[in-house]
């Protein structure tokens, strides 16, 4: 479901990876019951129009329902754990120049992803809380 990287893609403004997540969310939030029904029914190609046009930009994804919500909340608490360390410490990093300069270029290109990365964690978490 979630394509060969195993991970779904979060923009500033929305999903990226809107399908995927979409139909993760469906699946995981629905009942044994419900699941099996929409399995029977070939559920995954015949969702409706709507859900098919329906982006998920970051005011749908404070919409959500509140199982998908707590979902995507620990899962993005689970992503931010595997960091070795936080976005305050990031932030101090990027903020300190001398301590910025000893890096090298490489690692301050990677600090600047992973700064970014977590930036959009936590305005998922804001979303969905």
């Amino acid at each position: 479901m979630v394509g060969e990287e195993g991970a779904f893609v979060l923009g500033w403004d929305e999903v990226l990876t809107e399908e995927e997540l979409s139909v993760t969310l469906k699946v995981l939030c629905m009942s044994e019951e419900e699941f099996k029904e929409y399995k029977e029914q070939d559920g995954w190609e015949e969702d409706s129009e709507e859900e098919e046009n329906s982006a998920l930009s970051n005011e749908a994804l404070s919409r959500l329902q509140t199982p998908c919500k707590k979902l995507l909340h620990d899962s993005v608490l689970l992503t931010l754990e595997s960091y070795t360390s936080d976005l305050k410490a990031e932030q101090d990093l990027l903020n300190n120049k001398e301590a910025y300069e000893k890096l090298s270029r490489r690692e301050q290109q990677a600090l600047h992803v992973r700064y970014g990365q977590k930036r959009i964690l936590h305005q998922l978490l804001e979303l969905v809380r």
